[in-house]
């Protein structure tokens, strides 16, 4: 009989996690031809999230879990549960209910047709979202999109159900900085997306504020794009060439009105200013490329476990 490995991150999720595992579990028993598997991983939860994976992990044993020693991201517990499942197949999900567990038959009906590797989900609105945070997610999608290689599918979730190459082909990639988006879009393999209307979250509240939305899309601009130092290289470029015309149109000056009076101090300063915040610029992008070499090349783990059941 083959598997399926159900991965959950989860992150000050206490509320969500019993109802999350009451309706998943009525769903998948509609796949009877497969053994199920979860691996819930707490990400250095602040809240009871930790008791209740215990509790769970005693009362069901096909539940695991595996608890960080810090919070290190959503992406790193990502990784860690698809690292730790066995299944044949692999579904990774919020625990917050907002990935619809009623998918999940017609995502396991469509890739064991053969014919795809992966089924992912998007979302073809953002019903219940403020608009500012919508205007600013629909902007990213754009904007990576013409800068990136690699095209990322606007409106995606992580939500998808994988076979174990594709899974295998994501765990081969070992950087420490990751946007999984952009990773599993890398990889490649014969993926079909399902839409749905946005669900609102069944508890709690949602920890990615607008910051922290912002902070992870200029990690994946970063991840998977080189124009930030194109445009530091085009701004560099534009300036010497503009000072060039400068300095000849001031010999020319010279040359033709030699007694000319040296005025526009104001202006001067102002183009000094202007000149050093674009080098400050060019210079702060490149930093954040050799920052990630920095960290990768320390080699440190992408997480910690403290405990694992």
């Amino acid at each position: 009989m083959k598997k399926l490995s159900i991965v959950v991150p989860c992150y000050n999720e206490e509320k969500t996690i019993p109802l999350f595992y009451s309706v998943v579990a009525s769903e998948v028993k509609k796949l009877t031809a497969l053994k199920i598997e979860y691996y819930f991983v707490d990400d250095g939860s602040e809240d009871n999230t930790l008791s209740v994976l215990r509790k769970l992990h005693t009362n069901n044993k096909e539940v695991h879990y595996i608890s960080f020693s810090r919070n290190f991201g959503k992406d790193a517990a990502l990784y860690a549960g698809l690292q730790a499942s066995s299944g044949d197949y692999v579904v990774d999900m919020d625990a917050d209910l907002q990935d619809p567990p009623a998918l999940l038959p017609k995502m396991y009906a469509l890739l064991k047709t053969g014919k795809y590797d992966c089924i992912g989900t998007r979302r073809i609105d953002r019903k219940g979202e403020s608009k500012v945070k919508s205007f600013l997610s629909n902007l990213f999608y754009k904007f990576i999109n013409k800068i990136s290689n690699t095209q990322i599918v606007p409106g995606v979730r992580d939500y998808r159900m994988m076979t174990r190459q594709m899974v295998n082909a994501f765990l081969s990639m070992k950087e420490y900085s990751r946007f999984s988006k952009g990773i599993f879009s890398w990889v490649g393999f014969r993926t079909k997306y399902l839409d749905y209307h946005n669900v609102q979250r069944v508890a709690g509240e949602s920890d990615w504020t607008t910051w922290k939305l912002f902070k992870y899309a200029l990690r994946g601009i970063v991840n998977f794009s080189q124009a930030p130092l194109n445009i530091a290289v085009w701004i560099g470029s534009c300036s010497f060439i503009l000072a060039i015309i400068g300095l000849i149109a001031v010999i020319i000056r010279h040359i033709i009105k030699p007694s000319a009076a040296v005025l526009g101090w104001s202006s001067l300063v102002c183009i000094i200013l202007l000149i050093g915040g674009l080098q400050l610029l060019c210079i702060g992008i490149i930093g954040r490329y050799v920052g990630k070499i920095f960290i990768q090349v320390k080699n440190r783990p992408i997480y910690i476990i403290r405990e694992k059941k």
